[in-house]
């Protein structure tokens, strides 16, 4: 599949984002491998001026909801560096079938790099409003629910639902925009 260019609509508002492990590939099983996540958004609230109004981080894929100044760069930024980070960790750990396919998936289209951890393309779409942020919150929110692994979607660890109910987060999330 070629890889597929994508416009985020406007530097005002914020975009509801989506990164797909290819193959849908559980990496985030663990939470070391989560937190490589979490750690790039913190880096990325305090040096781009990243703003998190919600987000979930699933076992194959992670939706958000954010906004910076220049966001296809940050988010590029984060796709990036996690990635990278990402890959090392499943090397320390010896996760060598993930590996092998995304080394798989990756060899018959690039000669630069040994793996691809994300699916190509991307479609961020443009939240221009109250509620169409809430609906992508409530929907981003009850992910986990719908897929069985939790009743209520605070208590999903890796997930800004807990913030919303008052509860600490693992990255700060803004409630106004």
């Amino acid at each position: 599949m070629a890889r597929t260019r994508y416009r985020f609509a406007s530097q005002e508002h914020p975009h509801f984002l989506t990164c797909t492990v290819v193959e849908w590939l559980p990496i985030f099983t663990r939470p070391e491998t989560a937190q490589v996540v979490f750690d790039s958004w913190s880096y990325l609230q305090e040096h781009a001026a990243l703003r998190i109004y919600g987000f979930v981080v699933l076992e194959n894929h992670l939706h958000a909801v954010a906004q910076a100044p220049n966001l296809p760069d940050v988010w590029k930024r984060f796709k990036s560096y996690s990635a990278r980070n990402l890959i090392d960790l499943l090397k320390e750990q010896g996760a060598r079938r993930l590996l092998d396919r995304m080394g798989f998936t990756f060899k018959a289209r690039r000669s630069d790099r040994s793996y691809q951890l994300r699916q190509e393309g991307s479609h961020p779409e443009c939240i221009e409003g109250d509620v169409m942020l809430r609906q992508k919150l409530e929907y981003i929110h009850n992910n986990p629910v719908k897929r069985g692994f939790v009743v209520d979607p605070e208590h999903w660890r890796w997930s800004s639902a807990r913030c919303y109910a008052g509860r600490a987060g693992l990255v700060e999330v803004f409630r106004d925009w």
